[in-house]
């Protein structure tokens, strides 16, 4: 499967556009310097003020033209940058969540979210701080130089000289940056890591008293990512220096040019001047050099997150020729027959397993960790194809059925449910988006939350996370089923819900979710016996006979 190339589009009319402004803007910057040196030389000789009428306008419209220009290529670029970033960011999220969770643990959490905000922002931004420049140094440059060789030929041999050198420079800084980009990546990447592991662990790492050896492991990281900055600053530090040298060169090469070919001072002057005043046009190519690198490193950590086979082959329309399962009573009857899966196509990480689940069962599912459980869920959550074995939603086989028709038949609550920094009527609606207060009432009563719900200061506008109103590991396993009851699916798949909480809580919160389903199919995987008492039935993934299901008496 080919990536999609995100934020390849580096060459947009609008982002031409902007590059031809921002080549006004330059240039009116060396016209102005040129100008305004034969205008006060040539004032100099007292002639007749109306000779030098002409200049003095000239010297006024390329003073006014510059920042009038400035403004307009900054405007134009920014605006066609920042709406392809919203649409790269689209198309990334896109492009991930096929790949969603099976694919995405060769990078890791902290890669993935690099690759979704840095990469991509680099990768777009690269019109901006790339192409825009280039194209006006270019055509600034160009201009110099049919000015310069219209009045001196050899002038304009000078400033042709200057332009190479100039070119040279930048390959070589860009070649010397993008040489590091590998090294400094996989520095920011471990530097993002080990800072999200130790931010979502600090109880932990408290309450062990680690916190010393975690911040030990983070300055270490900060300080990886130093040492590369400063090795891949090298570049840039060469072009900062080399241009200028450059360009003082060049100049002082078209004053002994302008004095040889016998011209006046004032055409002097403007000769002398106009490839000194390109020493402001080259002085964005270092950071030019930079954004390259950065912009093709960035590229390739996004075509290596997004270049994968999804575990789940998707048709968009149902080859059964049904639009959707058939849902009696609201909720779909699953069934396993004889379904094996693996993640990576290596070793089976679910053996072979029948499981039946009418209607509105409520199933539990045992076993130690790595026996297969969170993998069961998956695939009925349909975020992975069964390598073997049939499943089966009310007698249609899910192979036959696009991916979203059987995906929004499913509510999943893992064993990290993520409180928002939002109120509490944002972090249920995230659900659905539409639901009125009193919808998100209702399943913060079904989820056992009706009392502390009540208790709050501000109801529904109640900030929580970060800044707001804490939450106790039992409001949280409790707020996502609130969740996964509002979103209105029929079928709710908890992974460990009551992994972190005490036998009391995690008896009531279960309790609490099997009472209030209305009808709902629920599964529960967990490796703690507390609160399966109330299912339908039990299924040990480790029994010898894994496909039948024992009901609890």
């Amino acid at each position: 499967m080919s990536s999609p190339r995100v934020g390849r589009r580096v060459a947009s009319p609008r982002v031409v556009l902007a590059g031809v402004i921002g080549a006004g803007a330059l240039g009116s910057g060396v016209a102005l310097t040129a100008t305004s040196g034969w205008l006060i030389v040539r004032a100099s000789e007292r002639p007749v003020i109306l000779t030098l009428l002409t200049a003095i306008v000239a010297v006024r419209t390329f003073g006014m033209a510059r920042p009038v220009l400035r403004y307009r290529e900054r405007l134009r670029s920014h605006d066609a940058a920042l709406d392809d970033l919203a649409r790269a960011r689209t198309d990334v999220y896109a492009a991930l969540v096929p790949l969603t969770p099976a694919r995405l643990p060769r990078r890791g959490r902290a890669a993935s979210l690099r690759g979704v905000v840095d990469d991509v922002t680099d990768r777009v931004e690269a019109q901006v701080r790339v192409t825009v420049p280039v194209l006006a140094v270019t055509l600034t440059g160009a201009g110099a130089l049919v000015l310069c060789t219209l009045v001196e030929p050899a002038a304009g041999i000078v400033v042709a000289g200057l332009l190479a050198t100039v070119a040279a420079v930048t390959m070589v800084a860009w070649r010397v940056e993008a040489r590091s980009q590998v090294e400094l990546g996989t520095a920011r990447e471990e530097l993002t890591r080990v800072t999200e592991l130790v931010a979502s662990q600090v109880d932990e790492l408290q309450a062990i008293g680690a916190t010393a050896a975690a911040l030990a492991r983070v300055d270490e990281a900060h300080a990886a990512v130093a040492a590369s900055t400063r090795r891949q600053a090298v570049g840039r530090a060469l072009a900062a220096a080399a241009l200028p040298l450059a360009t003082a060169l060049a100049t002082v090469a078209c004053a002994v040019v302008a004095r040889r070919g016998g011209h006046s001072d004032p055409v002097t002057a403007l000769l002398v001047l106009a490839p000194f005043a390109l020493a402001e046009v080259f002085g964005s190519l270092p950071d030019v050099a930079r954004s390259w690198a950065r912009a093709q490193a960035s590229a390739t950590r996004l075509d290596f997150l997004l270049d994968a086979e999804p575990a789940v082959v998707d048709h968009p329309q149902p080859l059964s020729g049904r639009l959707r399962p058939r849902r009696p009573g609201g909720t779909p009857h699953l069934e396993l027959r004889g379904v094996s899966a693996t993640w990576d196509g290596t070793r089976t990480h679910l053996p072979t397993t029948d499981l039946d689940l009418p209607a509105g069962t409520v199933q539990a599912v045992v076993g130690p960790s790595g026996c297969g459980k969170s993998t069961l869920l998956a695939v009925l959550a349909r975020q992975l194809d069964p390598s073997d074995g049939r499943f089966l939603v009310d007698g249609v086989d899910v192979r036959d059925l696009p991916a979203a028709t059987v995906r929004d038949l499913v509510a999943v609550v893992d064993d990290e449910p993520h409180v928002f920094a939002t109120t509490l009527r944002e972090n249920l609606r995230l659900a659905r988006p539409g639901a009125d207060d009193r919808a998100v009432g209702q399943a913060l009563d079904d989820a056992g939350l009706g009392e502390w719900f009540a208790s709050l200061p501000n109801g529904l506008d109640t900030v929580l996370g970060s800044g707001g109103q804490g939450v106790s590991g039992g409001e949280r396993a409790r707020l996502s089923i609130a969740r996964a009851l509002l979103s209105g699916r029929p079928v709710v798949l908890l992974d460990e819900p009551v992994a972190h909480l005490d036998h009391p809580t995690a008896v009531a919160v279960l309790r609490d979710l099997v009472r209030s389903r209305g009808g709902r199919t629920v599964v529960v995987v967990s490796h703690r016996p507390e609160g399966l008492t109330d299912a339908d039935g039990i299924m040990d993934l480790t029994s010898p006979e894994v496909g039948l299901v024992g009901q609890v008496g």
